[in-house]
C-alpha cells in the first residue's frame, strides 16, 4: 500500500497510476478524493486500507508497506480499524518494517515478515545448516514471505522449509496460480500461499483436507 498526497493508506501495489489508469501520475501525488474519482473500470476505484478492514472484519490481511512515508497511514488505518489482531505488516525495505511495528505498539503487538535482508540470512543458514544464523536472521518475525523461485534460484526447497519452521516461523510462497504448484507446496509443509486465484487455492486446500 502507498499514502495519498493527504495522508490516507490507499491500497495500491503500484507507485503510479499508468498501468492501472494509463496516468503518469504517483498515487502520492493525489488525494483519496482524487484517487477515489479514478476510474479502474467495471465501476472500481482505488480503496483505502481502513475502508478494506472495515467492510471486511473477520478477514485477515497482509499489509505490505511499499515506502517509508506511508508507514505513518498504514498504522493510522490500522488502529482506526482495530484490526492490529489480524494484519500482518511486512515491507521489502527492513527500516520500513520495522517503522511500521513500532507505530503499532512493537515486536509482539502485530504480526510481521522478515524483510529483504532477513530473507537472504536465512537462505544463506538453511543451505549450510546453520539453525542458529536463521534463527537470527528472523528474530522477531512471524513469516517469511518469499517466490519459489528468484531467478535461477530455487528458494523454497525441503530444507529452508524445515529450517524456517524449527525457528519458529511461518512460511508463505508467492504468486502461485497453478492448482498442481498449489498441492506440491502444501505437501511440502509451506503454510500460507499468496495467490490471484483464491477459488483454486481453496479447491486445493479442501481436496488435501479431505483425501
Amino acid at each position: 500500500m502507498h499514502a495519498s498526497a493527504d495522508g490516507v493508506a490507499i491500497i495500491s501495489h503500484d507507485p503510479d497510476l499508468r498501468r492501472l489508469a494509463g496516468r503518469d501520475i504517483r498515487v502520492s501525488q493525489l488525494t483519496r478524493a482524487e484517487l477515489a474519482g479514478v476510474d479502474l473500470g467495471e465501476g472500481q476505484s482505488f480503496a483505502t486500507l481502513q475502508e478494506a478492514l472495515e467492510a471486511f472484519p473477520d478477514a485477515r490481511f497482509n499489509v505490505d508497506v511499499k515506502s517509508r512515508d506511508a508507514v505513518d497511514a498504514a498504522a493510522s488505518a490500522i488502529r482506526a480499524a482495530k484490526a492490529t489482531s489480524r494484519v500482518l505488516v511486512t515491507s521489502f525495505d527492513d527500516a520500513t518494517r520495522k517503522a511500521a511495528v513500532a507505530a503499532l505498539g512493537g515486536t509482539g503487538a502485530v504480526a510481521t515478515s522478515a524483510s529483504q535482508r532477513g530473507v537472504v540470512w536465512a537462505l544463506v543458514g538453511a543451505r549450510l545448516g546453520l539453525g542458529f544464523v536463521v534463527r537470527a536472521a528472523l528474530k522477531g518475525v512471524d513469516a517469511v514471505q518469499v517466490p519459489e523461485r528468484q531467478g535461477p534460484l530455487r528458494v523454497v526447497t525441503p530444507r529452508f522449509v524445515d529450517a524456517v519452521r524449527k525457528a519458529g516461523v511461518e512460511v508463505h510462497v508467492w504468486t502461485v496460480n497453478d492448482e498442481d504448484d498449489m498441492r506440491r507446496l502444501i505437501v511440502l509443509g509451506v503454510d500460507g500461499i499468496v495467490s490471484d486465484r483464491a477459488d483454486l487455492a481453496v479447491n486445493v486446500v479442501r481436496d488435501l483436507a479431505n483425501p
